[in-house]
């Protein structure tokens, strides 16, 4: 049976892993919110500085998946865990910045045009964790669960055994991941529309 067997929920203020809050944002930090979860979990990786929100937002959430399902790496191939991303903007928030860079400064930044395309994210996830597999990122108009599974059973059935997916929406104004971790196991959260719908919606218990 496909099982969910970790998931990610990173907001504005606060990032949850399986439903239990990990991080809460310190609204006087001088840190951006993606930094202060870098250093709160005490991560040594000094390229997450250089990378754009879209790809730390990315890393954030796939290593911490990583913490709370160890051995994830070592249970497979290089080239038997896929990604699957979509969000709503592409990589706009990004394009945004690349154009001000040109306008403002007379010439454009080589640092951000690296990171203006989405699927960006996965090769960095990819090369990080010699993750070698299928990979995908969709546009989609909102997080649609029913594109995952329908994906999922493609790369499946075509060799992959594990699957990282999820929805990364990130912006200048709003932050909304979800990442999940999918494996075939005999018991767990079933992998389905609901459960992912659920899942995703997820918020603290106070």
């Amino acid at each position: 049976m496909k099982v969910i067997t970790a998931y990610c929920n990173l907001r504005a203020d606060e990032c949850l892993v399986n439903g239990e809050v990990v991080a809460r944002r310190e609204v006087g930090s001088e840190d951006s919110w993606f930094k202060q979860i870098y250093k709160q979990q005490a991560w040594v990786y000094p390229k997450f500085y250089k990378m754009d929100m879209l790809s730390q937002a990315g890393y954030l959430a796939s290593e911490l998946i990583k913490r709370a399902n160890p051995g994830i790496s070592e249970a497979y191939s290089d080239d038997e865990i896929a990604l699957v991303f979509a969000n709503a903007s592409s990589s706009a928030d990004t394009d945004r910045r690349f154009i001000q860079s040109y306008e403002g400064g007379g010439s454009p930044s080589p640092s951000l045009f690296v990171y203006t395309l989405p699927n960006i994210v996965l090769g960095e996830i990819a090369i990080l964790n010699k993750w070698y597999g299928e990979n995908m990122f969709a546009v989609l108009p909102k997080f649609v669960p029913g594109f995952y599974l329908d994906y999922s059973r493609i790369l499946l059935a075509s060799g992959s055994r594990a699957l990282l997916g999820g929805w990364l929406e990130v912006t200048a104004g709003s932050t909304d991941v979800f990442l999940f971790m999918v494996e075939e196991k005999e018991s767990g959260t079933e992998f389905s529309e609901e459960n992912l719908l659920h899942l995703s919606q997820t918020v603290a218990a106070y």
